[in-house]
């Protein structure tokens, strides 16, 4: 029977790798029972890089994708990119054994400007051929912001309809919150989605302990801002649908996320998405 491989994005575990380093960090993500990382907000210095190599051989952990924008965040901000960095970032690559490499999202200072967008798109484009020669795929990360429409159009398709190189790297918990069906949105993109973000979505508890009800503007952003990124399996999206969707629709890996844990150690929510996607019959996926 056909599987997909569930990982951890390790975005989650920054202040981890910060605190214990790259190689224990690893050895704990083993012991959850992952077998796979897509690594992400790690410097990729030569010793992170290294390290990474050796956890990776020695508690048989694939790297599945690294990340790296096309181009600065913002104007002028630090850190590599492909634009500037192209042959170290490759190396890494190749160093990891890694064939897909993503971006987490375009420069932040274009959203909303159509024109500038579809710049992005071309330059995105011809880079993902230029990967593709070295046996490398981009991927695009979406939030809920690629569904912002231009005549009638989510920015994302947009994207998808002007590429034929790049791939999408949807994230499940952003599809929700930009009022689409995640599940049928992944089978509108079948082909191009090696890379699947497994992310929940609750409603979380209101706290009103500091509001005063004659200022209604706060009291409405507080009312407005409840939705909260869940455990795996704890929130309020039909996962199962959603791992299946993925998987029929050409999905190789399945990486858990969660942008914020609300105080809660990240290795115990990791293990809490790992408890139930076992439940939901995925235990031969880790």
């Amino acid at each position: 029977m056909k599987k997909g491989k569930i990982g951890v994005q390790m975005m989650m575990l920054k202040g981890k790798v910060e605190e214990l380093g790259v190689y224990e960090t690893m050895r704990k993500i083993k012991e959850l029972g992952y077998q796979a990382v897509e690594v992400s907000q790690i410097p990729m210095t030569e010793e992170n890089v290294a390290e990474l190599r050796r956890a990776s051989q020695d508690f048989d952990i694939k790297i599945a994708a690294l990340s790296a924008p096309l181009e600065p965040m913002l104007p002028d901000a630090p850190g590599e990119t492909l634009t500037k960095d192209f042959e170290k970032i490759a190396s890494d690559c190749k160093v990891l054994d890694c064939n897909f490499l993503r971006m987490g999202m375009m420069p932040l200072h274009i959203m909303g400007d159509k024109d500038q967008i579809m710049e992005f798109i071309s330059k995105a484009e011809v880079m993902a051929e230029r990967l593709a020669d070295l046996g490398i795929e981009l991927y695009y990360h979406t939030h809920h912001l690629e569904f912002q429409k231009f005549d009638g159009e989510y920015l994302l398709d947009l994207m998808k309809n002007n590429t034929s190189k790049l791939g999408f790297e949807l994230d499940v918990h952003w599809i929700q919150r930009a009022g689409v069906n995640p599940v049928e949105f992944i089978k509108k993109y079948a082909g191009r989605i090696s890379l699947l973000h497994l992310k929940d979505y609750r409603i979380g508890p209101m706290d009103l302990s500091e509001v005063d009800f004659k200022d209604m503007g706060k009291f409405m952003r507080i009312f407005t801002n409840t939705i909260e990124f869940a455990e795996v399996g704890d929130g309020n999206l039909d996962m199962k649908a959603i791992i299946e969707a993925g998987l029929e629709s050409g999905a190789q890996y399945f990486l858990v996320e969660q942008d914020d844990v609300y105080g809660r150690d990240p290795f115990d929510c990791l293990e809490t998405s790992a408890e139930n996607l076992r439940k939901l019959g995925y235990a031969e996926w880790f």
